[in-house]
């Protein structure tokens, strides 16, 4: 039997309007065999969630520069329990202070990645945490 196709949803919330980081990450991880769908820029929480839904993803990629991450982030993972989605991995990239990692791992991020973060770390993290998710969901 052939493995499922992983589904990303990779989102830009609040008024941050920078994604071409994003951009190059979904490509990587397209390029890897996986669906990557885009929410597009100045989305909220809640539209973010939403998505994730109705995509039935297996896990969300958060992009964020804009500094509002300690009070987005905890939104979108409050909404997915909300959507009894709290199985679904929160992945959060962008420039991220190491002080506000705890923080943001304690509201349930799976992972944060700043730049310089390789490309194929994200992959296999991805590959490796959804493995993990679809366990915990059976």
């Amino acid at each position: 039997m052939a493995e499922a196709i992983i589904r990303i949803l990779v989102g830009k919330v609040g008024l941050d309007g920078h994604d071409r980081g994003a951009k190059v990450v979904m490509s990587a991880l397209r390029d890897a065999g996986m669906e990557v769908i885009y929410s597009g820029l100045h989305q909220s929480p809640e539209a973010l969630v939403r998505a994730a839904v109705e995509e039935d993803v297996d896990l969300i990629g958060v992009s964020i520069l804009s500094g509002a991450h300690n009070t987005l982030v905890p939104k979108i993972i409050a909404e997915l329990k909300k959507e009894k989605m709290g199985h679904v991995p929160v992945y959060v990239g962008g420039i991220i202070p190491q002080d506000d990692f705890p923080k943001l791992k304690k509201s349930g991020v799976a992972k944060i990645f700043t730049p310089g973060t390789t490309l194929k770390d994200i992959v296999e993290s991805v590959r490796s945490d959804v493995a993990k998710s679809k366990k915990k969901k059976k």
